[in-house]
């Protein structure tokens, strides 16, 4: 049996609790051990549920517990680059949540905490690794729907709390930062490179100030990937990928539900492909213990998160 890494989670994020650490729990090679909480007496029940050891009360504490390989960090957009460089500086390997920062020299600044203290650090784009994403793309590859041409996406929810992150500039909301990213990052993945153009359209929230709804054109060199993503619309999520003979539909692109089959449909024929039922926050925490184990590469390498903000800054300017 392999010896599991040793994972610690910084925060009680929803995203955390609901869905990474049940999953990494469920690992072949990931285990988490520890979490840090400046609210201990609203974290120490959801260690006790998910069966993690200890709960230390500061984010220090955890950094230097020595029984922790690697840190899992969900913290608010603003800190995700501070508390995972000093993660890095305390010897910790890195899987941080997307987006990566707060622009592309936040992301170099991360690049260069890597690589001066010799760790693995990695962003989480957990849907790059669900098997219905990688046979998108095979399809694409092996030509099944003729010369890839078009990709359009949707994805929305509705959240006008003022108080949750997602709703204040200073820490990094707005749409295209929370689920904007998922369509450039994978529509980056279907047309294997960057986009040579970029035109965008956002508005923002009169009270807020962040972006409640962008749309954007990313234009690559064998066609063009469209989206639109929102806080303030009816919540739905659908990727088509079109080609000059066919096409595939993605039903649930980026939410993938971890108790069924899911489902993508081909065309030309009409053929309803189910994908093995998966995890893919536990995929994505395999994967990356097994590139600290193997010394490998992460799943999404910092090099990708850096390719990533650029064309996000890009939308946010227009060009």
């Amino acid at each position: 049996m392999v010896e599991k890494i040793r994972w610690g989670v910084l925060g009680n994020a929803k995203i955390a609790r609901e869905k990474v650490i049940p999953a990494m729990q469920k690992g072949e090679r990931s285990v988490v051990v520890a979490m840090a909480s400046r609210d201990t007496a609203k974290a120490e029940p959801v260690c006790a549920a998910l069966g993690i050891e200890r709960l230390h009360g500061r984010y220090e504490a955890l950094l230097a517990d020595p029984n922790v390989d690697a840190i899992y960090n969900p913290l608010p957009n603003d800190l995700h680059v501070p508390w995972s460089i000093r993660a890095a500086e305390a010897g910790k390997h890195v899987l941080c949540e997307k987006p990566i920062g707060l622009s592309t020299n936040e992301a170099l600044d991360l690049i260069a905490a890597r690589d001066r203290n010799g760790v693995k650090i990695g962003e989480a784009f957990m849907a790059r690794t669900h098997p219905q994403w990688l046979r998108t793309k095979e399809l694409v590859e092996s030509g099944a729907i003729g010369e890839l041409r078009l990709m359009t996406c949707v994805f929305s929810y509705f959240n006008r709390d003022a108080a949750n992150i997602r709703n204040q500039v200073s820490a990094g909301g707005g749409a295209l930062m929370d689920i904007g990213c998922y369509p450039v990052t994978l529509s980056r993945m279907i047309f294997g490179g960057e986009p040579v153009r970029v035109v965008s359209s956002v508005e923002r929230d009169p009270e807020f100030g962040t972006d409640r709804l962008t749309s954007a054109i990313l234009d690559y060199a064998q066609g063009q990937c469209v989206f639109s993503c929102s806080t303030q619309l009816n919540p739905y999520q659908r990727v088509i990928v079109f080609g000059s003979k066919g096409r595939v539909e993605i039903e649930i692109p980026f939410n993938a539900l971890p108790d069924r089959p899911m489902r993508i449909l081909v065309e030309p024929g009409g053929i309803v492909e189910e994908m093995p039922v998966c995890d893919q926050y536990t995929i994505q925490g395999n994967l990356f213990s097994k590139a600290i184990q193997e010394d490998g590469v992460v799943p999404v390498p910092l090099e990708e998160a850096l390719a990533n903000m650029k064309v996000i800054e890009r939308i946010f300017s227009g060009q």
